[in-house]
């Protein structure tokens, strides 16, 4: 272990030499050519990096897709087909675009309200610490941590159904008796959703998800909403505008392009949330998402060129995201 680490260390000390050696070099040349030499001894490694890291393994990823197991056979859009007629595929995407969606919707509307009334108020600097405290834990802790809370028998340290348990009159279906297992049971009270429709145990990760992800976005909102001009919350007071009035029509224009950021952010974490899901129920319960089944398939079942197709799935689906927040940031700019 120490000899491949100071092998490793070697070998950085020498690239490094040899930079800066090839950047000294660079000082001999024509007043034009210095520059684009300095820039491509700066640029090249990092260029190189991403090249061998990101743009070869998504090629990889892609080819793999389109043939079977052992990546030797090429199947085409088999794998594609077997995705989308598979028994469990629409709960699946369904579940996924209940973290996208719902998860995204919530962060930013909590964390919007959060930061717009804890603006100015007093301890504010504490509030906003207390919220962004569960954005410093990784989300797979997160998981561990709800888990406990929404413990069902024969635990008997469940917060939720201890709160259950103690409104009165709450039916059994909605943790009335405080027997309730919440991360298992996908019916919502009395309803029992269709066997392709999210249940009540998707819904409750989606909780987590907000409570992790909300304390950055406030924390974002805050310091956008500190940086909108004084000059503009003064004229609309002078114009006789309420607080309310104010925000939603001064300072919520002005941090357009932030909120959408945060959205799209958040979009993507949820597209791909997995640690969630993995710490909790595992996937199990009609809890999957695309990223879950990804794993489980490729790296459980070994199944290479499936598991890679769910892999390009995700990344097309991160497309249309990207795609509506850069529309969204150039309206936003044309606005103002």
């Amino acid at each position: 272990m120490a000899s491949a680490f100071l092998q490793v260390m070697i070998m950085l000390a020498v690239l490094g030499a040899v930079l800066l050696g090839l950047y000294a070099l660079t000082k001999y040349l024509p007043g034009a050519w210095r520059e684009r030499g300095q820039v491509l001894i700066f640029a090249g490694p990092a260029v190189f990096l991403v090249f061998a890291g990101l743009f070869v393994p998504a090629v990889r990823t892609i080819v793999a897709s389109f043939r079977d197991d052992k990546g030797k056979k090429w199947l085409g859009f088999d794998n594609f087909h077997e995705i989308f007629v598979g028994r469990d595929t629409r709960l699946i995407l369904f579940n996924t675009f209940t973290w996208v969606i719902g998860g995204t919707l919530f962060v930013v509307i909590v964390a919007l309200a959060v930061a717009r009334f804890a603006d100015g108020m007093r301890g504010e600097k504490v509030a906003k610490s207390l919220i962004f405290i569960p954005a410093a834990i990784a989300l797979a802790g997160a998981g561990i941590i709800w888990k406990f809370i929404y413990a069902g028998p024969p635990f008997e340290v469940g917060l939720a159904n201890q709160a259950a348990k103690a409104i009165p009159g709450l039916p059994a279906s909605l943790g009335g008796d405080g027997d309730k297992i919440w991360l298992v049971d996908r019916n919502i009270g009395a309803l029992n959703p269709p066997s392709s429709a999210p249940g009540m145990n998707t819904f409750l990760l989606v909780v987590i998800f907000i409570w992790a992800a909300t304390g950055l976005a406030t924390v974002i909102f805050s310091a956008a909403i500190k940086g909108v001009p004084e000059v503009l919350i003064e004229a609309a007071r002078v114009d006789g505008a309420t607080k309310r009035q104010t925000f939603y029509k001064v300072t919520l224009p002005y941090i357009t392009v932030t909120v959408v950021t945060v959205a799209t952010i958040t979009a993507i974490a949820a597209l791909k949330v997995f640690d969630i899901v993995a710490a909790t129920t595992g996937g199990n319960f009609g809890t999957s998402t695309i990223a879950n089944e990804f794993y489980r398939i490729y790296f459980v079942q070994n199944r290479s060129g499936f598991g890679s197709a769910y892999a390009v799935l995700l990344f097309l689906l991160v497309i249309p995201v990207v795609v509506m927040n850069r529309r969204a940031q150039q309206r936003a700019e044309d606005r103002s």
